[in-house]
Parts: C-alpha cells; structure tokens; sequence
C-alpha cells in the first residue's frame, strides 16, 4: 500500500510531540499502562504521580487522550507495522532529529506481540535508533525467551519501578532508574528540560541513564 502522511496518521493515530526530546515519539494513555497502573498507587514508586496524567496532559486531556485511545486501538489494525514505519521514516518539523525515534513518552508495552511489531518497525527503519522504555519486564522475558533479541538500532531500557532502586538485570539490557546513584545522570534539568545535544538515552554504551526526581 501506498502511504501519504494523512493516512498513516489516520492508522496510527499519528506521532507525538514530546517537547523534552530532539525527536518526534508515539504515546499510549497511561491509564493502560499494566504495570504503571499498579505502581501509581504505591508510595516511592517512579510512577506515583505519573507525569503523564497531570499538567498539559490533562489541561489538554479533551485533545490529548482520545487520540492517544485512538492509538492504542490501533494496535491490532494489520497495516500497523507499514504505517508507523512509514510516518517514522519521514519525520519532519523544526528542530527534529530524523536519526531518533522515541517510544511511549506516554504509556508503555501492552503485549508480546506489540513488542514484536516495534521491533518490526525498527528492522523496516534501519537508520533510525529507536529508544524504548519499558517496566513491562515480563512482556521482555517472554519476547526474547521466543525471538531471542533485539535489533541493533533499538535500545530497550528496562525502567526501575521504584525511586532510589536500580532495575533487574534481564540479559544484560540496559536501564533507567531515578534517585539512583553511581550512574550517568540525565543532564535535562540543568537545560530546561530538554534533551539538546545529548542522546544517552540512545547510546547502548550507557548502561544507564538517572533521572532527577521531580
């Protein structure tokens, strides 16, 4: 099939803005989130007081969360895969890097099968990295337990749950963590929020990448 960028939006959903990184992203509702649900009611976990359900999130909430629903519906739809590469492969606007892709500035992994897709994309967007943070540790087990790894270009970073603590160690994956010592720290706060040059988040050399708590 022969895209345009109205019908991939149209599929997809579209891309997300996240105004932080250098790069366009894709956002699910957090409200979906498995595991984040969970944690969100847990006092010192990285999710209470998820940022992805305050601020302009919900001062916008009649614009931004239907078409984040209109997102994760589209999951299933099967051009997915072609469409979400598509809109990848020709990201554009002010101050967008086309080498880096974002996943999931909100929400998180819904099943094996997503997984599988994005990683699909990533082998249909070779000059592209892709960064995804998960703290879906079990739909990563089980993915690699199947397909045994992930493509070159696509650095999953297993998020810590809570403030202070690191991630678990799954076959040697790289990991987030806030509040957490001995390890790069994200240097945004010092730049008004904001990724400028710096891509650690990327780089597969950095084991791992501590936010400030906020």
């Amino acid at each position: 099939m022969k895209f345009t960028i109205k019908k991939a939006n149209e599929i997809t959903g579209g891309l997300s803005n996240p105004s932080k990184m250098p790069c366009k992203g894709y956002n699910l509702p957090a409200n979906e989130c498995i595991t984040g649900s969970k944690l969100r009611n847990i006092k010192d976990s990285v999710c209470n007081g998820c940022y992805a359900l305050k601020g302009n999130y919900i001062r916008f909430a009649k614009t931004i969360f239907p078409k984040m629903y209109k997102a994760l519906n589209s999951l299933n739809n099967i051009m997915w895969v072609d469409a979400m590469s598509f809109l990848i492969n020709n990201q554009k606007g002010k101050g967008i890097d086309p080498n880096y892709f974002r996943w999931h500035d909100s929400g998180d992994l819904q099943s094996v099968k997503h997984l599988r897709d994005i990683v699909l994309i990533c082998n249909n967007t070779p000059n592209i990295k892709h960064w995804l943070p998960t703290r879906e540790y079990k739909i990563i087990k089980d993915y690699l337990k199947k397909y045994g790894s992930f493509p070159s270009n696509l650095i999953v970073r297993l998020s810590a749950h809570m403030v202070g603590e690191n991630a678990p160690n799954i076959n040697g994956l790289n990991t987030s963590t806030v509040g957490y010592n001995n390890s790069f720290n994200c240097p945004s706060f010092k730049q008004d929020n904001q990724c400028l040059d710096c891509r650690a988040c990327w780089n597969p050399s950095i084991k791992n990448v501590n936010y400030k708590l906020h």
